[in-house]
């Protein structure tokens, strides 16, 4: 017993020695800190729909799409906005039936069967607008609040404004499902931050993070750890106060601590098969057990107190919401990756009292035309879109703002990127113009000088 015990006997001393506080000075850049007033929400979700879902065959129901559906868009609509491709076809309705779902009786469409039935949870903002038309600055923009590369992403912000709840695990976790969006890992960077506020990408399979396992006793570790850090810390007293270092530090801790936490977390044995039956993790479709066990991580991530999670698609590069051409079977295989772990995430924080204080976000980066791309597709659309909020201090069964007769450019309660983090902010409780960074001689912020909290879906 004692033979087999031993490993385990180390990672505890090891454990014991990373929480010492005496195992170093320096406080955590990861350390909770104080919100600026109370806010409704602890931690956020962030269900990213890569590649632009359609907002007309989603939740926004257009009813002057089967009437004039293969008209010529020209004519039938108007003035038309360049496209990514310029290959405008005809308008063209929606391929799903469309229902009033819940007591709320919010349009949803026949893709979503599974979050149809939690409507009544749901804030859908119909009318999103984005800046960018292509996915890679669409997709900086909505992770980092600029069309430019090398900015920091929400996530990151997060962290520096609070901390985290839990020091074993990072406080930006992206839960990959096999797609990194366009633009790369530079959508989940930490920018001119300190680099400790940057994501930690989880990738699918039984090797989540490269190195998670630990190799050679806990005893041995625990030394080389201490060494690369008094190394570090008399670089530090030569040199100055230094990112890259300090950050190496808290990384090199943090990495440590998680050969620990991250087996427990993804370990999960101690999940009901009532619970694994609800979220897909038994499904016939790969995608659905993927993403299914990605929204059951995440819930348990919130349990730990992790404060920003980012959920990637599965599938490989032509799983993306993107059907410029076969529209039905790319928008049906999409849904059925997705549908059934997103209700079950919502039913389950629910029902564990854990959705008053965690946002759940899903959006993508624009929405698509209401004409047809060539023949059976739809184009990028940044002019009017869908996103929508559950929890954390948001509204349950509403709908806000309107697009217009088609569903293509937002004519009601324009809600843009900027007012979307400014209200994820204010619901964390934190004021957007007042979480700033020194850099360059400039105070920056996510929401740049743009931003306003949509206060008329708040709680």
């Amino acid at each position: 017993m004692l033979a087999q015990c031993a490993g385990g006997f180390g990672a505890v001393a090891f454990s014991g020695l990373l929480a010492d506080k005496s195992f170093g000075s320096r406080i955590s850049p990861l350390a909770p800190k104080p919100s600026q007033f109370e806010g409704k929400a602890k931690s956020i979700i962030f269900l990213y729909m890569d590649g632009g879902p359609s907002q007309v065959d989603t939740f926004d129901y257009k009813s002057a799409l089967e009437k004039y559906d293969g008209e010529d868009p020209r004519k039938a609509i108007g003035k038309l906005e360049p496209t990514q491709f310029n290959n405008i076809g005809k308008v063209m309705k929606s391929p799903w039936k469309f229902k009033r779902q819940g007591s709320s009786g919010q349009w949803v469409s026949d893709l979503f069967p599974f979050v149809a039935k939690e409507i009544d949870e749901l804030c859908v903002i119909k009318s999103m607008v984005a800046k960018f038309p292509e996915h890679t600055s669409g997709n900086y923009f909505l992770h980092t609040g600029s069309g430019l590369q090398g900015r920091p992403s929400m996530g990151a912000w997060f962290g520096y404004a609070l901390g985290s709840e839990n020091q074993d695990l990072p406080g930006f976790v992206v839960l990959n499902g096999g797609l990194i969006p366009p633009g790369g890992l530079d959508n989940f960077n930490s920018g001119y931050l300190p680099a400790a506020y940057q994501g930690s990408v989880f990738n699918p399979g039984d090797a989540p993070i490269a190195n998670i396992k630990r190799h050679g006793s806990a005893e041995i570790q625990a030394k080389k750890l201490r060494l690369l850090r008094d190394l570090d810390e008399e670089s530090l007293e030569q040199v100055g106060r230094v990112d890259q270092l300090e950050s190496a530090i808290a990384n090199y801790e943090t990495a440590a601590r998680m050969q620990i936490a991250v087996p427990e977390l993804l370990n999960l044995s101690s999940e009901t098969a009532a619970t694994k039956e609800m979220y897909g993790l038994n499904a016939k479709f790969e995608n659905t057990q993927t993403f299914g066990r990605n929204c059951l991580i995440a819930r348990r991530l919130v349990e730990r107190g992790v404060r920003f999670i980012e959920l990637t698609c599965p599938g490989g590069n032509g799983d993306r919401w993107d059907q410029h051409s076969g529209l039905k079977e790319g928008h049906e295989k999409n849904a059925l990756s997705v549908d059934q772990g997103i209700a079950a995430l919502v039913v389950d924080l629910r029902e564990r009292g854990l959705l008053d204080s965690t946002l759940v976000v899903w959006t993508g980066e624009f929405g698509r035309t209401p004409f047809a791309q060539g023949g059976n597709g739809r184009d990028h659309n940044p002019f009017g879109f869908t996103t929508w909020m559950a929890g954390g201090g948001v509204k349950g069964g509403i709908s806000y703002g309107e697009t217009d007769e088609w569903g293509y450019k937002s004519i009601e309660n324009k809600v843009e990127v900027h007012d979307l983090h400014a209200t994820m902010m204010y619901l964390m409780g934190l004021d957007h113009t007042k979480v700033t960074f020194r850099f360059s001689s400039r105070d920056m912020r996510l929401t740049d000088v743009h931003g306003h909290v949509v206060k008329e879906i708040l709680a």
